[in-house]
């Protein structure tokens, strides 16, 4: 058995034995012997080839061991070897526990399907949860609804092509004429769907010499949604659950404290980190010194991307130490990623 070597060098026993080295460590903490691992009742090896096991692994670099006396644990290459072997095997990963992730009763509200998410990834994982909204860049105008709730109020709502919606109520000095309203949907729709969010270029659009003084005057007047969704619709970051990661039971874990406060304080960063995965077509994990913001090489970021199959949006992700639960993670942003493309179908589809 130990004789066949998987791509990464190892033996299909020593993967074995550094699954059972990083299962045993993310649920204790504490690092494990071979005595410990060749105890347990599934384990048909004997101690000291355990023991050379752990030696070849650690000579390798996927385990390490606090001082001499101590048992193992594993290095950030020993994490990645062991989240990739979760990605690569294909068995069930653990059911996301805790809040659910159905997002049907968001009611094509993005801005709270976002909220939404990060709230309940960082419920399920007990991580931080970092979900970004899809980027405006070349977004255009999908659909327009004017609607009159008062005789003298009137609501505009844009929807962009990247899902996100902005609503605009306007109060006029005298009532509205209901046709009037009707008759700018329709013409609105007609002139501005497909366009981008340039202002000038909408603002255009809406002065039209033919059209009548009192369309003129009332599309004149409701302009401001529109330069309104232009300047609402940035691309931004949903952060949840620092106080879950910063608790007093978890703090332990994270050996640099102060630079990751530094990263979660420049949302910018984080936001580009995250974008910069866009391509990726399936779950992806930076580990340790993987990660490309300096000050989170001593945490991890499990993450995925959503969208619209034929192209990404956004991406879903946790952040926590290192020693986190994997399935658990990979798991859950994978789910989490799966309901908000369904989400955005429905917006799309409407």
């Amino acid at each position: 058995m130990s004789a066949e070597r998987n791509p990464d060098g190892i033996s299909e026993r020593q993967q074995s034995v550094l699954e059972l080295v990083v299962d045993s460590y993310l649920e204790s903490g504490m690092p494990i012997g071979s005595r410990a691992i060749a105890a347990r009742p599934e384990i048909e090896w004997s101690a000291s080839t355990v023991r050379a096991e752990l030696a070849a692994l650690e000579g390798a670099g996927y385990l390490t061991h606090p001082h001499t006396s101590a048992g193992r644990m594993p290095t950030d290459s020993g994490y990645r070897l062991f989240a990739d072997s979760l990605l690569a095997s294909g068995r069930p990963l653990p059911a996301p526990r805790g809040a659910s992730l159905e997002l049907e009763r968001m009611r094509h509200e993005v801005d709270e399907a976002m909220r939404e998410t990060t709230s309940a990834l960082s419920q399920v994982t007990d991580l931080l949860a970092l979900v970004t909204a899809p980027p405006a860049s070349s977004a255009h105008i999908h659909r327009v609804e004017v609607l009159l709730l008062q005789p003298a109020v009137v609501m505009v709502v844009v929807i962009a092509s990247n899902g996100m919606v902005s609503k605009r109520v306007f109060t006029f000095a005298d009532p509205v004429d209901s046709g009037l309203v009707e008759w700018a949907a329709s013409y609105l729709n007609e002139r501005l769907e497909g366009m981008g969010l340039g202002a000038r270029m909408i603002a255009g659009r809406l002065k039209d010499p033919e059209l009548g003084e009192s369309e003129r005057e009332f599309l004149a007047a409701i302009g401001g949604a529109f330069t309104a969704l232009e300047h609402g619709v940035e691309d931004s970051l949903y952060v949840d659950g620092a106080s879950r990661l910063l608790s007093e039971q978890r703090v332990a874990e994270i050996p640099e404290i102060d630079a990751l406060m530094q990263a979660l304080e420049r949302r910018a960063s984080l936001l580009q980190m995250l974008r910069s995965a866009l391509e990726e077509r399936s779950v992806f994990l930076w580990i340790g010194a993987e990660n490309p913001e300096p000050e989170l090489r001593s945490m991890s970021v499990v993450g995925a991307n959503y969208g619209l199959g034929y192209r990404n949006l956004g991406t879903v992700g946790v952040l926590g130490p290192t020693r986190m639960d994997y399935a658990t993670a990979i798991a859950s942003v994978r789910e989490a990623a799966g309901e908000l493309s369904r989400f955005f179908e429905t917006v799309y589809e409407r």
